[in-house]
């Protein structure tokens, strides 16, 4: 290559390329065979014959066959990845993209380049090809090559290379130290983006117009998409404001218009108009002064009123943007909502103030109701997220304001407790419940809490039984959000009742449940714990595996220990709080064990002041410090109190199972006795049926019996009678029986079997005994003589 020989050089780029078309020869040379193809490729890779060709271009400065040979070969030769990486180190892609202007009239040079770097993106380190395209020299071709293209090509193939020479673009537009703004790209793809939506009179667009083929409604998302890349380099803000960026996409915040005529067809406008918000979600909270003097707000939440009105729109639903919103306005209102969330989220009160005044909570809130009422399970994920960025976006505004949180009143705690009485089931099943979930948690404490109204509704309506609930699913990702709400809830006086008056399953209550999520959560930090949940080591009772293998270091008084972060970091603080709202006496529904527990979480505080001291004397110990003697004497006592506090705990502990073991063994003597008078009333009661039956079966035994009882009776008996009174007997003498007999004699029913059951006839006298036997039936009367003479007429 070399060489100076215009043919030389051509024939062998033909050679290069005639091994990926092959043809088969036409001549078969005895004693030879031909080379595969494959094989020929395989010997190119492995002799590093792309980058020679890339070296060769160098040559090649003006003789523009040879430089278009040699591009040919190189873009069939990086169709391989292992050319792709000898063509990346030997700087191709900069090479080529630096001369992707140079006069061509053929064309073939932009669009065999343009293939080339391609392949080198796709099949080589990307982010190596982007460092080597990020220079002034590359992007200036870039956009002198987009700028014709865009102005003067109008042929399917010209809008296609356009196209793809954007999207090289945009993904160099992703490194930060890229100089598009250097080279004034830039501010021409700014011009591009927005000239069809906000009259300009720069000369590059003057007379341009944009047809509905589909070559340029992907340029136009394409622009669209760069926008949102370039916003992420500050210095572009200043350029998104010249160019008026927010009014051109605001055009698309609005309904539809009839009979007017637009470039693009229904389904390519809803498309755009979906992309366009979405670009005003990225845009908007960098340029907070253009949104306003657009306003924004009023614009929204305008477009929103329309997302949820029963004006008929059919919605095609066709792009990714309009996923799940087929025949629907939702996919409209997903984007909407999620503007509003990205503009409250600036936290900027003057933006804030605006959709407050502008009736956006009580709206919002309507909106809410109307998703319920409107969804379908084809549209559940979408409904779903919905719900979740109105909660949000309900949560930014409400949290430190008063007024606002009474605005969200009780038609918002309504809201609210429909959610929380979602079914558990559905948190696992991925569409988007648990991100609900989360949502709803987060506005109880932004919109609820610190409003009484608003906690006294929430009370009344039993939401602390839902809290509780919710916590009593024992998943790990609501517990620390609950407990923190449950906090903050405790410090209003009616929620104490609410707390102790909730039931789990199997009746167990708050206590007990928020000491099972304790013991869980020291379970799970490797605290050290015997088989009954006694303390182990009295000088660190409350010390994680993780803070046992983290060895003290000295650290600076802003940076938070090992000990204070342990606070933050797990859930046993807000138990704790919680508890100690409860008040730790009189707590319904414990066990042993719930107790002994107990006792660690009711000084939980006490040891975690000793442990931070116990900190700081490491920490003095390891920097060889000596505090004067009387520091040192507070520090011993410091550690001395903490330690004599773990060891008291320990023995209440011990005193609480010995109790308990005591009582357990007095429980199961009181069960063995229970048992034991059970078995001698059997006992009794079998020697009393076997006197019976010898009563009943052997005579002498039933005179004997008589005569006992006959003598019982005289001895208890007074021996004397007083003077002139008069004795009646209570016993009817010749009787041979020894149950207690007198005058009055007691007859049982006749059995319902012997009369024909509760509806038969009771008129005996018409009845009688059938001759086969058996219950009483009912027969046809008999006439008496003198019923028969009366019948006779005189």
């Amino acid at each position: 290559m070399k060489i100076p020989n215009s043919e030389l050089r051509i024939q062998i780029c033909k050679c290069i390329v005639d091994f990926y078309h092959a043809e088969p020869p036409k001549k078969h040379i005895t004693g030879y065979q031909q080379a595969s193809s494959s094989y020929k490729i395989k010997m190119a890779e492995v002799g590093g014959l792309a980058k020679t060709m890339v070296q060769s271009l160098g040559l090649l400065e003006n003789q523009l066959v040879e430089k278009l040979w040699v591009l040919k070969a190189l873009q069939h030769l990086s169709t391989s990845e292992v050319n792709c990486t000898l063509m990346m180190k030997a700087q191709a892609a900069s090479e080529i993209c630096a001369h992707l202007n140079d006069p061509d009239p053929s064309g073939q040079l932009l669009f065999r380049s343009s293939e080339i770097l391609w392949n080198l993106l796709e099949k080589s380190s990307k982010e190596e090809i982007i460092q080597q395209l990020s220079n002034l020299e590359c992007l200036l071709a870039l956009k002198e090559v987009f700028k014709n293209l865009f102005m003067r090509g109008f042929s399917h193939y010209d809008r296609q290379l356009r196209n793809d020479i954007l999207v090289i673009t945009t993904i160099i537009a992703q490194n930060p130290g890229a100089p598009m703004i250097e080279c004034g790209f830039t501010r021409d793809l700014i011009l591009f983006a927005t000239f069809n939506e906000v009259k300009s009179q720069n000369p590059l667009v003057k007379g341009l117009k944009f047809s509905n083929s589909y070559e340029d409604f992907e340029l136009k998302k394409l622009l669209f998409n760069i926008i949102v890349i370039l916003c992420k380099d500050l210095p572009t803000i200043q350029l998104l404001i010249d160019g008026k960026v927010i009014l051109a996409l605001f055009t698309y915040v609005k309904k539809p218009e009839k009979h007017k005529i637009i470039e693009w067809s229904a389904a390519q406008y809803e498309e755009l108009q979906l992309h366009a918000i979405a670009t005003l979600s990225s845009v908007a909270p960098l340029l907070t002064e253009e949104y306003m003097l657009c306003q924004g707000n009023a614009r929204v939440l305008a477009f929103l009123e329309w997302c949820e009105s029963e004006d008929p729109f059919f919605s095609h639903g066709n792009s990714f943007h309009g996923t799940g919103g087929r025949g629907n306005k939702f996919a409209q209102m997903r984007y909407s909502l999620r503007l509003l969330r990205a503009m409250v989220y600036l936290e900027d009160e003057t933006i804030n103030n605006d959709l407050c005044e502008k009736g956006t909570i009580q709206q919002l809130i309507g909106v809410f109701k109307n998703t319920i009422s409107q969804s379908d399970d084809k549209e559940e994920v979408i409904v779903l997220e919905i719900q979740s960025d109105i909660l949000l976006i309900l949560s930014s505004l409400c949290e430190h304001h008063i007024p606002r949180k009474e605005m969200f009143g009780t038609e918002g705690v309504d809201i609210i407790l429909r959610v929380m009485k979602t079914d558990p089931t559905k948190l696992q099943s991925g569409l988007g419940y648990n991100v609900l979930l989360f949502s709803t948690l987060d506005s109880i404490w932004c919109c609820i809490l610190g409003c009484y109204p608003s906690e006294d509704y929430f009370l009344e309506k039993e939401g602390i039984f839902l809290l509780l609930d919710l916590l009593a699913l024992n998943q790990k990702k609501f517990c620390n959000l609950i407990l923190g709400i449950m906090v903050e809830f405790c410090d209003n006086p009616k929620t104490t009742a609410h707390v102790n008056a909730w039931r789990g399953k199997k009746d167990q209550t708050a206590a007990s449940l928020l000491i099972k999520l304790w013991r869980k959560e020291e379970k799970e930090l490797g605290v050290k714990r015997d088989k009954h949940g006694m303390i182990i080591d009295t000088k660190k009772p409350l010390f994680t595996s993780f803070q046992e293998e983290q060895k003290t270091m000295p650290l600076p008084a802003n940076c938070p220990t090992l000990a204070v972060m342990d606070v933050a970091e797990n859930i046993r603080a807000k138990i704790y709080a919680v508890l100690g709202k409860l008040d730790f006496e009189n707590l319904p529904g414990l066990s042993a064990e719930d107790f002994v527990t107990l006792c660690i979480i009711h000084r939980y505080l006490d040891f975690k002041i000793g442990e931070i001291w116990n900190e700081i004397y490491e920490e003095i110990k390891l920097e060889k410090l000596r505090p004067v003697t009387t520091d040192k004497k507070i520090l011993e006592a410091i550690t001395t109190a903490s330690e004599n506090i773990g060891k008291m705990v320990a023995s209440l502990q011990s005193e609480m199972i010995e109790s308990q073991a005591h009582q357990d063994v007095q429980s199961e003597q009181k069960v063995y006795t229970k048992i034991q008078a059970t078995h001698k009333q059997r006992e009794l009661a079998t020697k009393s049926w076997e006197n019976f039956l010898a009563r009943t079966s052997n005579a002498k035994a039933l005179k004997k019996a008589k005569r006992l009882q006959e003598k019982a009776i005289e001895s208890s008996r007074y021996s004397e009678h007083p003077p002139n009174a008069v004795f009646h007997r209570t016993d009817i003498k010749g009787l041979n029986t020894t149950v207690p007999s007198g005058r009055v004699v007691t007859v049982e029913s006749t059995p319902a079997r012997l009369l024909g059951g509760p509806l038969a006839d009771t008129d005996i006298a018409l009845k009688k005994l059938p001759i086969r036997g058996g219950a009483l039936q009912k027969v046809k009367a008999v006439k008496t003589v003198n019923e028969s003479k009366k019948s006779v007429p005189t």
